[in-house]
């Protein structure tokens, strides 16, 4: 038995996956290569605004894999991308707050832009995205 068709701009609302849930897992518990490969498997069949969301979220976990790295440009670079992605989609997406994710990643650039390639190791822990769940 095949799913139930949902009209495009409602694929937001539907339950998130159990690989969705995964990858919120392994996103909050800095696990951010599985979650760059969870993200990925949901991402390639993905259509229209999911698809921004599993990308958005990808990159914005590599960024931070970059980051934890010692990859400057590279997390720069996906702080800045992966959010762009995610302005998209609603502010909640499968249940995650999503314009909470594009705050905090944008107060992370900006720290890290301050900071610059030299000192990056030095960032506020405190600044490290995490994935919420959205208010009901």
């Amino acid at each position: 038995m095949s799913a139930p068709r949902v009209p495009g701009d409602q694929l937001c609302q539907v339950t998130p996956s159990e690989e969705l849930q995964q990858a919120i897992a392994e996103f909050n518990g800095q696990e951010w290569f599985a979650c760059h490969e969870t993200l990925e498997e949901l991402w390639v069949g993905a259509q229209g605004e999911l698809r921004d969301f599993y990308q958005g979220l990808l990159q914005v976990a590599v960024a931070l894999y970059h980051w934890r790295n010692g990859n400057f440009k590279g997390a720069e670079g996906l702080l800045q991308r992966g959010p762009d992605l995610l302005r998209r989609v609603p502010d909640t997406c499968l249940g995650v707050d999503v314009a909470r994710v594009v705050a905090e990643a944008g107060l992370l650039r900006e720290a890290l832009l301050t900071l610059g390639e030299e000192q990056m190791a030095e960032l506020d822990q405190s600044l490290i995205p995490k994935l919420h769940r959205a208010e009901p």
